[in-house]
This record gives C-alpha cells, sequence and structure tokens, in this order.
C-alpha cells in the first residue's frame, strides 16, 4: 500500500500545480475550485494509504522482486446466493426514474432500498446461513 499513497500524493501535488495554473489563467471560479477540491481529496486518500501501509504487512505490490503469484489468494467473503443487490439496484434503478419522471416515484424506491440494505447487512444474522 505504500506505492499507492505515493501515487496519490504525486496525483496531489499535480493537481495542486493544475488548480494554480488554472486558477490564474481562466479566473473560472467553478472549476478551480473542483480542483482544489480534488487536490484535497487526493491528499486525504494519499495519507490513508501511506498510514495504513505503516500499520499492515508488506505486500507484494511493494517489493520490486515479487511475481504475479505473490498477490495471489482469498480476496474476501461474497455471497453467493444473495437476491439483496438485485433488490438494491432496483430500487436505486427507480430512484434514478424518479429524478427524470417525477419525484413521487421515490415513495417507491425509498421503501425498496432500505429493505434491501437491511437484507444484506443481516443476511446472516438468521435462517439457514446463520452460522456462516
Amino acid at each position: 500500500m505504500k506505492i499507492q499513497g505515493k501515487m496519490f500524493m504525486w496525483l496531489s501535488l499535480f493537481l495542486l500545480v493544475v488548480a494554480i495554473v488554472y486558477g490564474v489563467w481562466s479566473k473560472e471560479p467553478a472549476g478551480t475550485t473542483a480542483l482544489f477540491l480534488a487536490f484535497g481529496l487526493s491528499i486525504m486518500v494519499g495519507f490513508y494509504l501511506g498510514f495504513t501501509a505503516r500499520r499492515v504487512d508488506v505486500g507484494a505490490q511493494d517489493n520490486k522482486e515479487a511475481d504475479v503469484a505473490d498477490d495471489a489468494g482469498e480476496v474476501g467473503f461474497f455471497s453467493p446466493h444473495s437476491w439483496q443487490p438485485l433488490g438494491l439496484g432496483l430500487g436505486a434503478a427507480v430512484g434514478f426514474l424518479a429524478i427524470a419522471v417525477g419525484w413521487w416515484l421515490m415513495y417507491f424506491a425509498l421503501p425498496l432500498i432500505l429493505l434491501s440494505i437491511l437484507g444484506w447487512v443481516l443476511e446472516y444474522y438468521h435462517g439457514e446461513n446463520r452460522t456462516q
């Protein structure tokens, strides 16, 4: 994670230079503000990755002599049988449709979104998958 932190720090330096040059040259406040906000976000991510890199083990991406296979292994646990992302996607689709068609559709989208998120969070706390 050390190399990612350095990449974001270099990106933030680039964004700072671009924001200053763009602000002086164009005198346009919206784009200048957006570039300074991108600089701030890049600094935050770079600082977090650099700070976290000191607390975790060295990864294969930080070793110059590492092979691709050195970083192989388990990425995480992904539920293979969950129907909750489908409900969340449908709720999000209806929610975005509400922005285009009419805000009254949010009355249908919000309960679907909230129930899907609740079901996804509590999926392994009840039922046959409780012990996984």
